[in-house]
C-alpha cells in the first residue's frame, strides 16, 4: 500500500506537469480541446491526491505501523478522532493534506468556470498546477509520508501532546485550507496579467475565490485563539508568537483586497493595488510555511520544524521574482479610470484603510524577522516581544476601529459635510459615554480610548442598520426582525459587511476587557487553602490522579465563589502521555461568572498534596467568542446570494436611494 501511495504521488507529479503543457499550449494555440485537457488534467490530479490521501488515513485507521508516518504519529490506544487527526498532524501528512486541498477546490473552481472564463480559465489551471506541482515534488521525493520502516513495529509512538486536543479537529485543517485556498485566486490574477484580460469577468471570478480563502483563513485563525486560550495554559489567546504572526499576514493582505475591489469595481480605481495585494496575500502564506517549517525562529509550535525550509525559500524566490516581474509587464493594463475627487469620499476611506492594513502587516512581519536580521548582522538574534506588538499595531488597530464606523457613512465621490456630521452624532455620543464612563469607573485612559472606538464601530453599524428598519417599517409595514431579514437578504453583500464588522467592534470590547483588566496570581496553595484573587475565592480542595488508555492524569480539583456565592468546582489537569514522559500538557479549569472567566491552571505539585496554581481572572474574554461567532455569522451573509434585481424605474430610484443603497459597498 506504500508503494501504491507513492506511486500515485508520482503519477500526480507528471500528470500536472503534462497538464501545464496542455493549458498553456492550448490557450495560446487557440486549441480549446487541449485547454480542456488542461482542466480535466487538474481534475485527475485531485483525484490521485485524494486517493493517496484515503490510502494514508487508511494506515491511520488500520495500525499500519509499516508506514513511518503513521508509526511516528499515532498509536494503537488513542481515540480514532486522533488517529484520524493525526493524518494532518505532521508534515508529511499536513504538506499532503495541503496538496489535496488545493487540488479539489482549485478542481472545482475551473471546472465549473472554464466556459464562463474562457480566457482565463487555462493559464490560471496552468498556474495552479505549477503549485500543485511543487507540492508533489516535496512529497513524492523530499518529505514522503509513504516512507516504510524496516521493521515493522507493534504500536506507535502517538501523537504529539501538545495536539492531543479536540481543537486539532478544526484549527489545523481550517488554517491549512485557508493556505491552500490562496493559491487559487493567486491563479486567477496571474492568468489575467499573462492573458492581459484585466476586466470585470476577472474582478467577479477572482473576488468570490477571494471571498473563499478570507473565510476559511478568518475562521481558522479565530479558532486558533480559542484553541490557545483553552488548551496552552498562559491565560490568552493571542501571544504574537512567530508562527500566528505569519498567519496573520496574509489575513491581513487579504482582508485589505476585500476593502478595495470594492473602489475598482465602483470607480474603476486602485487596479496595480489590488493585484499586487492579490500575489502578496499568496506569496505571503509561503513565507510563513518557509518559516514554520524552516526552524530559524523559535516558535512554540517547534513541534513543526523540519529541513525542508530551503525548498520552500527557493519557490517563495522564484515565484516573487515571477510575480514582481509579469506585474511591471502589465502595468499599462491597470491604469485608473477615475482620481479622487474629495478627501471625504469613500474611496478615499477605503485607500486610508488599506494602508493601515498593510501597516499593520509590514509591522508585523518586520517584528518576525527581526531575530534573522540582527542575527545575520549582529551575530546575536534579538527577539521582539509582545511590548513591540502591541505598541506598534495597538494604535493602529485603534485607527481601524474608527474607520470601521466612519467608512460606511461616506458617499462615493463627495460627502457632504452636514449629512456626514447628523450620521455621526449617534455614534460619536456613544463613543463619548462610554469614554467618560470607563475613565470614570476604572481611570485607564487607553481602555477607554479603545472602548469608545469599539463603541464608535457598533454605533455606525446600528445607525445604519435602523435607517433601514424604519425606513422599512414606514413603506412596507414590516415587524422589525422582518426588516431586517429583508434587508440582510436584498443585500447581502453590504449588510454581511456590517454584520463582520460589528463582530470586529464586540471582539474589540472583548480585547479591551481581557487586556487591561485581568488580574493574574500564582499560589501554592495546601488543601484546604483558598486564596482571593479579583473578588473571587478560589479553593483548592485535593490533588487526584487517575489514568487514561494512554496518559497519566494528575488533577487539582478547586472550587470558585464571590460574595457568599457559590460558583462550582472546577478541575485542572496536567497530562504525561505514554512515550512523552518528559513532556506535560496543560487543560486548564474555566469557570465563566457573569462577564468573567476564572482561570487556574495546575503547574506543579509535591507528594504531600500542595499544588502549584497559576489563576486569572480575565473580564469581558467571552465578548471575543461572542463577537468571532457574530463575525463568523456575518461571513456567511457574504456568500448569500442576492435576489435578482427588477428594472430600475424612476420610483424605485427613488426608494433606493432612500434605503442608502446608492453609496452601497
Amino acid at each position: 500500500m506504500a508503494q501504491l501511495g507513492q506511486g500515485t504521488l508520482l503519477l500526480a507529479l507528471a500528470l500536472s506537469i503534462f497538464g501545464i503543457g496542455l493549458s498553456v499550449v492550448g490557450e495560446r494555440k487557440r486549441i480549446p480541446r487541449l485547454a480542456l485537457s488542461g482542466v480535466r488534467a487538474l481534475i485527475g490530479v485531485a483525484v490521485l491526491v485524494a486517493i493517496a490521501s484515503g490510502i494514508l488515513l487508511a494506515a491511520f485507521v488500520t495500525h499500519d505501523y509499516s508506514f513511518s508516518y503513521v508509526s511516528g504519529r499515532s498509536s494503537r490506544d488513542m481515540p480514532l478522532y486522533f488517529i484520524i487527526t493525526a493524518f494532518y498532524g505532521g508534515q508529511e501528512g499536513s504538506l499532503l493534506f495541503w496538496t489535496l486541498i488545493v487540488s479539489v477546490i482549485g478542481a472545482i473552481a475551473f471546472a465549473r468556470n472554464r466556459e464562463r472564463f474562457p480566457g482565463l480559465v487555462p493559464y490560471a489551471t496552468a498556474t495552479l498546477l505549477v503549485v500543485i506541482g511543487f507540492l508533489l515534488y516535496i512529497l513524492s521525493f523530499v518529505a514522503t509520508p509513504f516512507a516504510v520502516n524496516l521493521v515493522t513495529p507493534g504500536n506507535g509512538r502517538g501523537l504529539n501532546p501538545l495536539l492531543r486536543d479536540p481543537g486539532m479537529l478544526i484549527h489545523p485543517p481550517l488554517l491549512l485550507a485557508g493556505f491552500a485556498t490562496l493559491a487559487i485566486p493567486f491563479a486567477i490574477t496571474v492568468a489575467a496579467l499573462i492573458s492581459g484580460r484585466m476586466t470585470t469577468d476577472w474582478l467577479r471570478f477572482v473576488r468570490r475565490w477571494a471571498l473563499v480563502s478570507w473565510a476559511i483563513l478568518s475562521a481558522g485563525i479565530f479558532l486558533g485563539g480559542w484553541w490557545a486560550y483553552h488548551v496552552l495554559g498562559w491565560g490568552g489567546y493571542w501571544a504574537w508568537d512567530p508562527v500566528e504572526n505569519v498567519s496573520l499576514l496574509p489575513w491581513l493582505t487579504l482582508t485589505a483586497f476585500v476593502h478595495s475591489i470594492m473602489v475598482q469595481e465602483r470607480r474603476g480605481m486602485l487596479k496595480t493595488w489590488n493585484v499586487g495585494l492579490l500575489l502578496s496575500s499568496f506569496l505571503l502564506s509561503i513565507f510563513g510555511t518557509f518559516i514554520v517549517r524552516s526552524g530559524l525562529i523559535s516558535s512554540v509550535h517547534s513541534f513543526a520544524l523540519s529541513d525542508i525550509g530551503p525548498y520552500f525559500l527557493g519557490f517563495l524566490a522564484t515565484m516573487t521574482v515571477a510575480s514582481v516581474a509579469i506585474l511591471i509587464w502589465r502595468l499599462p493594463l491597470m491604469r485608473s479610470e477615475n482620481t479622487f475627487e474629495s478627501v471625504w469620499s469613500r474611496e478615499s476611506g477605503f485607500l486610508l484603510n488599506n494602508l493601515v492594513f498593510t501597516a499593520i502587516a509590514f509591522a508585523t512581519l518586520w517584528g518576525t524577522i527581526y531575530p534573522l536580521v540582527t542575527e545575520a548582522f549582529q551575530g546575536t538574534a534579538i527577539t521582539v516581544g509582545a511590548p513591540f506588538y502591541n505598541q506598534v499595531n495597538g494604535p493602529l488597530l485603534l485607527t481601524l476601529l474608527l474607520l470601521m464606523g466612519v467608512g460606511p457613512l461616506l458617499a462615493w465621490r463627495r460627502t457632504v459635510g452636514e449629512t456626514l456630521l447628523r450620521s455621526l452624532s449617534i455614534p460619536f455620543g456613544l463613543a463619548i459615554v462610554s469614554l467618560a464612563g470607563v475613565l470614570f469607573l476604572f481611570g485607564q485612559p487607553m481602555a477607554a480610548i479603545g472602548a469608545a472606538a469599539a463603541v464608535f464601530a457598533i454605533g455606525a453599524v446600528v445607525v445604519e442598520y435602523w435607517r433601514g428598519v424604519r425606513l422599512r417599517r414606514k413603506n412596507a409595514g414590516d415587524s422589525v426582525p422582518a426588516a431586517i431579514y429583508r434587508l440582510t437578504r436584498r443585500d447581502p453583500r453590504r449588510f454581511g459587511g456590517y454584520i463582520v464588522h460589528l463582530g470586529v467592534a464586540i471582539m474589540a470590547l472583548g480585547i479591551v476587557g481581557s487586556w487591561f483588566f485581568n488580574t493574574e496570581r500564582q499560589v501554592i496553595l495546601n488543601p484546604g487553602d483558598s486564596v482571593d484573587v479579583a473578588g473571587y475565592t478560589v479553593g483548592y480542595e485535593r490533588l487526584g490522579q487517575t489514568r487514561t488508555a494512554d496518559a497519566r492524569v494528575v488533577t487539582a480539583h478547586v472550587n470558585v465563589s464571590s460574595s457568599g456565592n457559590d460558583h462550582g468546582s472546577m478541575e485542572a489537569n496536567r497530562f504525561t502521555y505514554d512515550g512523552f514522559e518528559d513532556q506535560t500538557t496543560t487543560r486548564v479549569a474555566i469557570n465563566t461568572v457573569g462577564f468573567d472567566d476564572v482561570y487556574v491552571m495546575l503547574l506543579e505539585w509535591d507528594d504531600g498534596g500542595a499544588a502549584h496554581l497559576r489563576i486569572f481572572v480575565n473580564p469581558l474574554v467571552n465578548w471575543v467568542w461572542a463577537g468571532g461567532a457574530v463575525y463568523l455569522l456575518g461571513m456567511g451573509v457574504l456568500f448569500w446570494p442576492a435576489p435578482s434585481v427588477a428594472p430600475v424605474t424612476a420610483r424605485s430610484s427613488v426608494r433606493k436611494e432612500a434605503f442608502g443603497e446608492a453609496t452601497a459597498d
